[in-house]
């Protein structure tokens, strides 16, 4: 169960590529969160992406369609948003990174449009979309949490031009709670919170947990050759690579992000992120990750 474990609730098994467990789990529901999805940067079938992110979210929603319609709130993501630069974009935002080829990336942007097919059908589905979130109990740990261990055991030889959007895990998980008694069926809404730099954001992690930030920036076409070196080890080990090339070019772009839609229509906290990385890297240390 992971955190799971930690809380008094009851677990159900069930499996996105298993239709019959669907139905069971959500008859009688009325309120389901579909936050189920493989997040990585790389795998060594990438056909999994899609069977679970897409496939599994159109089995999902299916399911509660065929079962009264409860009302769903979607995890999407900005990866289904694209990339649009410095100026933070909304969620009108239209997707623009096909030309990266990355699995995860092209996948919840799939998934995205099987959600608003569903709202069409009339199943009273709403959207968020998480930023990058920051905070304790990343137990996997996941890319992101990957990369702040990165930083912190001194393993990124340098970094490339770019930047993300990053929000605390707490407030996206407030955030689909407002969803679900607030928002507008068919709506999109952006959770994040701070536009930094790559820079900024490794510069951030190393100050507050005494790690040793990347000082060297890599050219891009460096930074991609040496993804491929990752991912050419990690199809021998079969173990996640540090990065893969096409997260290395998503990572040359800035994303950056307004959340304002969520904050005003959802009342979407803002904890500082410096609070966030600090709590995060503290949940590491204290259970052993570095």
């Amino acid at each position: 169960p992971g955190n799971l474990g930690e809380w008094d609730v009851e677990l159900c098994e069930g499996d996105l590529t298993d239709r019959d467990s669907l139905a069971r789990a959500v008859d009688g529901c009325n309120a389901v969160y579909h936050l189920a999805a493989v997040y990585a940067n790389w795998l060594p079938d990438p056909r999994v992406f899609y069977r679970v992110n897409v496939d599994g979210t159109r089995n999902l929603l299916q399911a509660c369609l065929d079962h009264g319609g409860p009302r769903v709130v979607y995890t999407s993501s900005v990866a289904a948003l694209g990339a649009h630069g410095k100026t933070p974009a909304n969620e009108s935002a239209q997707f623009n990174l096909a030309h990266t080829f990355d699995h995860y990336y092209m996948s919840k942007y799939q998934a995205e449009q099987v959600a608003l097919e569903f709202a069409g059908k009339g199943l009273p589905v709403v959207i968020v979309h998480p930023t990058n979130p920051l905070g304790p109990r990343d137990i996997k740990p996941t890319p992101t949490g990957a990369l702040i261990l990165s930083v912190l055991k001194g393993k990124l030889p340098g970094y490339v031009d770019g930047g993300l959007n990053f929000v605390d895990v707490d407030d996206v998980a407030v955030g689909h709670m407002a969803a679900m008694e607030k928002g507008r069926p068919g709506e999109k809404y952006i959770l994040g919170n701070s536009n930094l730099s790559i820079k900024q954001y490794f510069d951030l992690i190393a100050e507050i947990g005494g790690g040793r930030a990347p000082a060297l920036k890599i050219p891009l076409p460096m930074a991609v050759a040496t993804a491929y070196v990752y991912e050419a080890i990690a199809r021998i080990t079969n173990k996640p690579p540090i990065t893969s090339v096409s997260w290395v070019k998503i990572g040359s772009h800035y994303s950056f992000w307004d959340s304002s839609r969520a904050i005003r229509e959802l009342g979407l906290p803002q904890t500082p992120i410096r609070s966030s990385i600090r709590r995060e890297i503290t949940w590491f240390r204290e259970r052993g990750y570095v």
